[in-house]
């Protein structure tokens, strides 16, 4: 077990983590019927211009992103899951201290606490404008 979980809270994040798994994958289901080449195809018919091309285009193209997005996040609740069953999960993985509680319920795929987060956003995001 964790260092830092109770029983009772690491079986309600795996719940919520088991529940998060089968919305994404559904949300992934969703998506790739409604980018499915019929439907651009039909988007692209619809219009003529080439402007509205391109925006047929970023359509899909931002149907796409959603689903990238939502693949990263099923494997990184995979990859907590499996954490989870090895004992190693709640625990930073850079500073090998154990992950608040209240990080966890709020993103229980976290894999490092907030602090050396902050640090890794810092040194690896700066360009993207990602964060937290």
């Amino acid at each position: 077990m964790t260092r830092n979980l109770q029983n009772k809270q690491l079986e309600s994040l795996q719940t919520a983590m088991r529940a998060r798994q089968i919305q994404l994958r559904e949300e992934i289901r969703q998506a790739l019927i409604k980018s499915d080449s019929e439907h651009y195809l039909q988007i692209a018919d619809s219009v003529r211009e080439l402007e509205d091309e391109s925006f047929a285009d970023l359509i899909v193209d931002v149907g796409l992103a959603e689903i990238d997005r939502d693949l990263d996040e099923l494997r990184a609740i995979d990859a907590a899951l499996l954490r989870v069953a090895d004992g190693s999960y709640g625990v930073c993985e850079a500073c090998d201290r154990p992950i608040d509680v209240k990080r966890l319920n709020l993103t229980p795929q976290a894999l490092r606490c907030i602090d050396c987060q902050t640090i890794f956003e810092r040194t690896h995001f700066q360009k993207t404008g990602r964060t937290l």
